[in-house]
């Protein structure tokens, strides 16, 4: 059943279009996750769908019902924001209760209502207390719990852990994950962190400039990728990616190669208009970049490390690797990531060789709006 349905929605301040017929169908029960740089349209279209923010044209149904013009306590939505936004004179439970009293329910049904919410959230000792008596974390899950007491048909989530140290956010994700699972509720949240949006998304909605550039499942997302700026915003250390020249096109594959980078043969997906002499861009995560001993056949770029991150878990290098030119490098010279999963003895300043799996490499066209790469599995083998 389709919980939330967004049709052409577009929303425009004077001659500014902050969102640009946005599509997309929620099924009941899904995790959706909207991400994106700043000012991208993500909050925009949650309050649109909040109905904080009125649309210049386009449907907002939830359960199939128009709400596009409805009041946002007529649209069955609760919704979570950045800021806890609680009554500093009320008390946990009276916070969480707040909005049953104002639509005038029994005070037995609203007591059970926030007794509940409480249990699922382990407040139920906090409920006698003010919000200045409470850390962050419980102020924001008494806000959660202001949702929870409405049983809305969709949450919304307006960067709910931003406010919360790291330590605190890992676990707020984790306690968010449980309670979708055991509400199975439909819920919509709009974060800037990527861990967050892998790790809580049953779906992720990438947006730029006011458009929807993909949706998918993160790992999806993550392995195919439906253009560079895709590509480039999902993943942490950001995906490499380099000008390079198609040499020959033969058998399904794409030889490619640039000053600095040897030839590498990348499978193209079936019907890829791609030939001799085009200039493409060539993406590889940092992470599918191997480090050798010493050169050889494998290597496809040599260069010098130029900083070194030890992290513990991994190490994380930045190689200068010039005359390759590197796209969106500040320098615009080869300067690139690798992510190595253990300790390296490698030091600033060292020589070294990489080699690259062209199993695990990427090829966009010239324009970069699209992924001439046959499509890779989920699950690497």
């Amino acid at each position: 059943m389709t919980s939330l349905e967004l049709r052409q929605i577009h929303k425009s301040y004077g001659a500014y279009h902050a969102l640009r017929g946005i599509d997309l169908a929620v099924e009941q029960g899904e995790f959706i996750v909207m991400v994106g740089p700043s000012g991208c349209g993500k909050s925009t279209l949650l309050k649109a769908i909040a109905g904080l923010e009125s649309i210049s044209s386009g449907q907002i149904l939830i359960k199939g019902r128009d709400v596009s013009g409805q009041e946002p306590g007529d649209r069955g939505i609760a919704m979570v924001f950045q800021s806890y936004a609680l009554y500093p004179h009320m008390t946990v439970a009276e916070n969480m209760g707040f909005g049953l009293r104002m639509a005038k329910r029994p005070k037995a049904e609203i007591d059970a209502a926030v007794a509940r919410a409480a249990k699922i959230l382990r407040i139920t000792d906090q409920l006698d207390k003010r919000p200045k008596q409470l850390s962050g974390g419980q102020r924001q899950r008494v806000a959660i719990g202001r949702a929870i007491t409405r049983s809305p048909d969709v949450f919304l989530f307006d960067e709910p852990l931003s406010n919360l140290d790291a330590a605190l956010r890992t676990q707020m994700r984790v306690e968010l994950s449980g309670l979708h699972a055991e509400l199975g509720a439909t819920m919509v949240y709009v974060t800037h962190d990527q861990i967050e949006a892998m790790t809580m998304a049953s779906r992720i909605v990438v947006l730029n400039r006011g458009a929807i550039e993909q949706v998918g499942s993160p790992l999806e997302l993550y392995r195919n990728p439906d253009n560079l700026f895709v590509a480039g915003f999902l993943g942490a250390p950001r995906m490499n990616f380099f000008d390079v020249t198609v040499e020959a096109v033969s058998g399904g594959e794409a030889r490619v190669a640039a000053p600095g980078l040897a030839p590498l043969a990348v499978r193209l997906a079936e019907g890829a208009a791609v030939a001799p002499g085009d200039r493409l861009t060539l993406g590889v995560r940092p992470e599918n970049i191997a480090l050798l001993s010493s050169p050889g056949e494998d290597a496809a770029i040599d260069g010098r490390v130029r900083l070194v991150e030890h992290l513990g878990r991994e190490t994380i290098l930045y190689v200068d690797a010039a005359p390759l030119q590197c796209v969106g490098s500040e320098s615009g010279t080869g300067s690139l990531t690798v992510q190595i999963g253990q300790v390296t003895p490698v030091e600033a300043g060292g020589r070294v060789f990489l080699s690259i799996d062209p199993r695990d490499a990427y090829l966009f066209a010239g324009d970069g709006r699209q992924t001439v790469t046959a499509r890779k599995p989920i699950l690497s083998p």
